[in-house]
């Protein structure tokens, strides 16, 4: 009788052991598909992506791209191939009309940007419904400012020589620029007659799908003067092709630039920073985010990347996706408020 009962207590415990085993085999089983499908989400990226300028050739955005891609390149911190890809259209209101509606999801594509991100959703005329909260804003890169540019042979010398030229007749000068009327450059290029009590509205100012268009038309005579940003020109200064009548930032810049006057030297109260930065869709998965955050970063404290600033004349200003997301809230209602004083905001 005892031997049954231990029989039986034995093949009870064998049982629970078995029991206990699969237990942890199937336990064992389901924790390596999570890791290995975790370890599959975190292996982003898988293939190339493709960063977007949402303008034509040589102009800000498209250095920008191109300089990013680059930098990854050069450094190694993405192995996988980066393509970048022209855009134009509305002073980047057309791309984004087409990013924010058919890419929420699109961890492989990415662009950059500048104010016209903001402005663009801000202005009355023409204004585009989507704006930076319609993507994920991954780092700012650099800090650019306006820049008032006539050919070298021009009859304007000076800034104040244009000022009492447009004071005179303000519809006989033609200022070019490369965004859409209303955005950027158009903002930058009324800027100092607005703050000289010059009738802004009545100033001729005609757009092209980025600054590359707009010097192309300066140089051709098709334009008189042409607003851009201050790194853009510097190639042409050096040639002796254009002179800069004055540029938009807090204290004078370096370079090819450094004998050109600020407005507010020149009694006028006017600044216009142009940062450039990189935006993701904006259902960007964890992954992805994460991904971009710890590379960029990388990336702007590299030796590489301080060479690509000095080459181009840029000014690095780095903030991460949430120092950018904050900032561009700050900057969203400074330009609204712009806007409202030039009669612009719709």
């Amino acid at each position: 009788m005892k031997k049954i009962r231990r029989t039986w207590i034995t093949g009870v415990l064998y049982c629970i052991l078995a029991i206990s085993l699969s237990a942890c085999g199937i336990n064992s089983d389901n924790s390596d598909k999570s890791n290995a499908s975790a370890q599959a989400k975190s292996n982003y990226p898988i293939k190339p992506i493709l960063v977007v300028a949402p303008s034509g050739a040589g102009g800000g955005w498209d250095r920008t791209a191109r300089t990013f891609v680059k930098g990854m390149a050069d450094t190694k911190l993405v192995v996988q191939p980066m393509l970048v890809e022209n855009k134009p259209g509305g002073g980047g209101a057309v791309f984004m009309a087409e990013y924010a509606t058919k890419d929420t999801k699109n961890d492989y594509k990415l662009f950059t940007s500048s104010p016209p991100i903001l402005i663009n959703h801000l202005k009355r005329d023409g204004n585009s419904p989507f704006g930076y909260k319609d993507s994920t804003p991954l780092a700012q890169l650099t800090k650019d400012f306006g820049s008032i540019v006539v050919k070298s042979d021009s009859k304007y010398q000076d800034l104040s020589s244009l000022l009492d030229a447009l004071r005179v007749n303000p519809s006989k000068i033609t200022i070019a620029g490369g965004s859409a009327p209303g955005s950027m450059y158009h903002l930058v290029g009324i800027l100092p007659a607005y703050k000289s009590g010059i009738d802004h509205k009545s100033i001729k100012y005609v757009s092209y799908d980025g600054t590359s268009e707009a010097m192309t038309a300066l140089l051709g005579e098709n334009a008189d003067v042409i607003a851009t940003d201050a790194s853009s020109v510097t190639q042409f200064v050096k040639a002796g092709q254009v002179r800069v009548l004055a540029v938009a930032s807090p204290e004078r810049l370096g370079g090819e630039l450094k004998d050109v006057p600020t407005m507010k030297e020149l009694g006028i109260d006017a600044e216009f920073a142009i940062w450039r930065g990189i935006f993701g869709p904006k259902e960007m998965s964890p992954e992805a985010l994460t991904f971009w955050n710890d590379k960029i970063n990388k990336l702007t404290g590299s030796a590489e990347w301080k060479e690509v600033l000095e080459s181009n004349g840029w000014e690095g200003d780095y903030k991460n996706s949430v120092d950018f997301s904050a900032f561009l809230q700050d900057q969203e209602q400074m330009i609204k408020e712009l806007l409202v004083a030039l009669d612009m905001a719709k």
